[in-house]
């Protein structure tokens, strides 16, 4: 039988009825090397080994072993996986391999414990049967002594709801449903009302860590054409002098370096190039919004640009996205972005002519070789690695940059759990912070987003509109949680809109509502809320001077104005700054009716937020 995937698709949707020789013939995995497509796995195979979509999959990963679970079983967990590969279950959605190999693996537990009772076929995994396996493993500690979380029995006892679904394009089906009254989050301890909020969110990098992490980061890039000239110089040498000793290799490079300004030594560059690419990421994940299997997807040539009837110049960075199946995909990044791009581009260049070489003694060894194939996927990518125990470059792993990024943080002091998905909700919170006016770092590099979102999109209809969905919840966020900041009844809140807000919330008002949450949402959904740094501004549009800056003490009687604590120093300093114009000689008049009057305004804010107007001497 030929391998394509045009055959795999003719082949049969389960294994039902079929020959033990025709089963195991029934191919389940295939490569492409050239034009030619070749079989990596047949379903009799004991493991089946797969070519995982992202490049940032670990390939150990990537293979299902069917020895894991017990004797008995594996015919029918062949024809479980089978099933499952060919079809998905009842949404039709076809799972990934890394997702296929958690069922495997929890399914074997399940299997194992059955093997124990001396049951050898799942038509005798009896709702009773399965109960006794919810006891067990509730009871049951985990490594830690501890436990396990709700969380992981919930997937350990939906696996077994995905077998019994499975099982019936099996020859031997579970016959009934496990737990046929309850379900398996029920069971985990997940009540039904909070299964959708039982994950909590990714943590935010606070302000603190992230301006420390992004700041240290690009130190590094502005020292990067320097040090990147030190490596080249470096491996110019080793082609030079090929053959010399270690030991004089080695001094031979120390020299080298010294002559050319470096006197840390052969290790510490080494080192510090290992961090580039870390600081490079950091600053590309945190502009970009990016995930961490978009990031590597990224290939030289990724970044081009554009420019609008009024001269207005974007970036936009191409990569490939399979979290929703997007494929190809594009994100709008500043000039920061490039920059870092463009840096790895040339950091990434010598692995790259390593993987190239590996392609070309591969095919001079085996024309056919699988490997090439899969070699071929990182030929140019940016974010590489050599893989000590293979010898080989390939992209770096998910695993490996969480372990990078937290060693990164560790050696300079940032004390903080850094992982690689926490840079995507960061970006969407500080560019829905940019939208609400209330950035206050890196202003320059997410104005971009505080344009309409849906303009922006209108500029490329490639962009990843996921990402715009999840900055749009972070602003959603935002003004939920200010509007809940307001209605504390012991906040004291100014301006027009906040003296009223305070008497409202005072009236018994909640009885309009469900209860406080809900009339926390109505009034965030219904009120046009945005920070303008002195104040929050409920109005609709965008004309007051007091938004702008030109005059700000105009919110402390704006009828749109919300003015908390949180802004009583900016007022502070106002009146303080305002007391020393007032002692001028040279305003007028007019000038200091002025002031007087804006500095009764600071005034009434500071009494309204229970402070006293610190007079200057």
């Amino acid at each position: 039988m030929e391998a394509s995937p045009l055959v795999i698709e003719s082949q049969p949707r389960d294994a039902r009825g079929l020959s033990r020789q025709d089963s195991d013939a029934l191919i389940v995995s295939i490569g492409k090397v050239g034009k030619k497509w070749l079989i990596i796995s047949r379903y009799g195979d004991d493991c089946w080994s797969f070519r995982a979509k992202p490049t940032n999959a670990v390939q150990s990963n990537c293979i299902l072993r069917f020895d894991l679970v017990p004797a008995p079983f594996r015919d029918v967990m062949r024809a479980v996986m089978y099933r499952y590969l060919r079809r998905g279950r009842s949404r039709g959605v076809r799972p990934g391999v890394l997702t296929m190999r958690l069922l495997l693996e929890r399914c074997a537990q399940f299997l194992r414990f059955l093997e124990k009772l001396k049951i050898a076929r799942l038509r005798r995994a009896t709702p009773a049967v399965c109960k006794m396996y919810v006891d067990i493993a509730k009871a049951e500690l985990d490594s830690r002594g501890k436990r396990r979380a709700a969380g992981t029995l919930e997937g350990l006892f939906r696996a077994v709801e995905a077998l019994h679904e499975l099982s019936q394009y099996t020859d031997d089906p579970m016959p009934n449903h496990p737990w046929p009254e309850t379900s398996a989050a029920r069971l985990a301890g997940l009540q039904t009302s909070a299964t959708k909020s039982r994950v909590g969110k990714t943590p935010l990098i606070p302000d603190e860590i992230f301006v420390a992490l992004f700041q240290a980061s690009w130190m590094l890039l502005d020292q990067a054409e320097y040090m990147l000239d030190l490596r080249d110089a470096i491996a110019l040498l080793e082609q030079e002098k090929e053959g010399l000793a270690e030991s004089a290799m080695f001094a031979a490079k120390r020299e080298r370096l010294e002559e050319l300004g470096w006197t840390e030594g052969v290790a510490a560059l080494r080192s510090f190039m290992t961090d580039l690419r870390t600081a490079c990421y950091v600053v590309i994940a945190s502009l970009s919004g990016c995930r961490n299997h978009e990031l590597a997807f990224l290939q030289t040539g990724a970044c081009y640009r554009t420019e609008d009837d009024e001269g207005t110049i974007y970036w936009w960075m191409r990569s490939t996205s399979t979290k929703t199946g997007e494929g190809a995909t594009e994100w709008m990044i500043p000039d920061a972005a490039v920059r870092a791009i463009s840096i790895m581009e040339r950091w990434a260049y010598p692995y790259q002519q390593e993987v190239a070489d590996e392609i070309q003694h591969r095919r001079m060894k085996n024309p056919m070789d699988p490997e090439i194939a899969e070699a071929e996927r990182h030929l140019q990518a940016l974010f590489l690695g050599s893989a000590l125990h293979k010898g080989q470059v390939r992209t770096l792993s998910n695993q490996s940059w969480n372990y990078l990024l937290r060693k990164f943080a560790v050696d300079r002091g940032i004390a903080w759990k850094l992982t690689s998905h926490q840079f995507r909700r960061t970006f969407a919170n500080y560019a829905a912070r940019s939208r609400f006016g209330d950035l206050r770092y890196l202003k320059e590099h997410f104005k971009h987003w505080s344009m309409d979102m849906t303009l922006g999109y209108a500029l490329n209809d490639s962009q990843e509109l996921a990402l715009f969905c999840e900055i749009y919840d972070e602003l959603d966020d935002i003004k939920v949680n200010v509007v809940e900041s307001w209605l504390q009844p012991d906040q004291p809140l100014a301006g027009g809109y906040g003296a009223r807000l305070a008497r409202w919330r005072g009236s018994g008002a909640i009885t309009l509502f469900r209860d406080r949450s809900a009339m926390i949402r109505a009034i965030s959904d219904s009120t046009a809320i945005r920070a303008n740094g002195h104040a929050w501004c409920t109005a609709d549009d965008d004309l007051c001077p007091g938004n702008g800056g030109l005059d700000k003490g105009k919110c402390a009687d704006c009828s749109s104005a919300v003015i908390g604590r949180q802004h009583g120093q900016v007022y502070q300093q106002m009146y303080e700054q305002l007391a020393e114009l007032r002692s001028c000689n040279d305003i007028g008049p007019g000038g200091r009716s002025r002031v007087e009057r804006d500095q009764n305004r600071c005034r009434s804010v500071l009494k309204s937020l229970g402070y006293s107007p610190v007079e200057v001497s």
